[in-house]
């Protein structure tokens, strides 16, 4: 397997490209045992997009859903704990047990029956990545029970961004629930993706709004147009181009985090699906806060750079600007750092 690997003194930026790993993430024809018969996995959520990096920019967040997998024979068994243990199903259908059994049988495993234990934090259908998140976490569970890892003994994430990237069929949420930091990915070609991880200031906060309606990922992208002004699209260039300057933090972090976070290209069409989102935005951005859509939404992400004064104090002061949407019974509001390591299994 060959991955190539870029690295520059401003950024420090490693290029992962699925196409070179594509011969490992085929079918396996051979049968093989299982390693071990548990696996606990913990996945981070995620916020793609970021304002102007829309289906290309990921930014992972200290917010996780923890995964038990263990082997039992021919069954398929499913517990769910927390956000979606009423609506979720308790079958082959959950999407991190048929991520599961598709990348079992790539490496192949076949397909074994498994007990999933899962405590889901993540909300779903919300903006935060739960579907990267299930992909991921049935992928990495799959590569765990496979002895699929690096020389040096860790997890081959390069084996499972290419999997999961390819079974979620867009990479910006995968990215960083795999690998963790602000992530940006693209398309190659049909042999699939590439992404880079940046640097994130370790005073980097993410306040993540959370509203009590959900908005599928699905009806937020009917809402987009095919074709966009040129003028918008050239703005849209020039934003994302800051953010990893952005988000590397320095004097004028906060000035270029508000910049990059402005969108031309699909939040203004999105926010008319959800009101108490766009209203929110524009308060924050009203008194100089980083404020964009988290992902599809309807979730709220504000981005701040801590440098110089506390998580804490910096909090209140989001909070504070927020209060009367916070008042209103709609939101509930997470302070979280950034997650710089991704997917863990042990």
């Amino acid at each position: 397997m060959m991955v190539q690997s870029e690295t520059t003194q401003e950024s420090a930026a490693a290029v992962t490209d699925v196409a070179a790993v594509k011969d490992v993430a085929g079918a396996v024809s051979a049968t093989k045992e299982p390693v071990c018969e548990h696996v606990h996995v913990r996945v981070p959520a995620t916020s793609a997009n970021l304002g102007s990096g829309f289906d290309t920019l990921g930014l992972g967040l200290e917010y996780f859903d923890d995964l038990d997998f263990t082997l039992t024979g021919a069954d398929v068994q499913v517990d769910i704990e927390g956000e979606g243990a009423q609506t979720l199903p308790r079958d082959a259908s959950h999407l991190v047990v048929k991520s599961f059994l598709t990348a079992c049988e790539r490496l192949g495993l076949g397909r074994p029956g498994v007990r999933l234990q899962c405590v889901n934090r993540i909300p779903q259908a919300r903006g935060m990545g739960s579907s990267a998140e299930a992909i991921a976490a049935g992928v990495s569970a799959a590569a765990a029970f496979a002895g699929k890892r690096t020389e040096q003994g860790d997890l081959d994430r390069d084996w499972v961004f290419a999997v999961a990237a390819e079974l979620e069929g867009h990479p910006d949420n995968v990215a960083p629930a795999v690998y963790g930091s602000m992530t940006a990915s693209w398309s190659v070609d049909a042999a699939g993706f590439r992404t880079i991880s940046y640097p994130v200031a370790p005073t980097m906060l993410a306040c993540v709004f959370i509203p009590n309606f959900e908005l599928s990922t699905s009806a937020a992208r009917q809402v987009l147009p095919t074709e966009v002004p040129f003028s918008d699209a050239i703005a849209n260039v020039s934003h994302v181009a800051l953010m990893p300057a952005a988000m590397a933090g320095g004097a004028q972090a906060n000035k270029l985090l508000f910049d990059a976070t402005q969108d031309a290209l699909h939040q203004p069409y999105r926010l008319t699906l959800m009101e108490p989102s766009a209203a929110l935005i524009a308060t924050m951005r009203q008194v100089g806060y980083a404020a964009c859509v988290s992902g599809a939404g309807p979730c709220v992400l504000v981005l701040h750079d801590c440098a110089g004064s506390s998580m804490d104090d910096v909090s209140q002061a989001i909070d504070a600007a927020a209060r009367e949407h916070l008042d209103s019974g709609i939101w509930r509001v997470l302070h979280l750092p950034i997650n710089t390591t991704g997917v863990h299994v042990d």
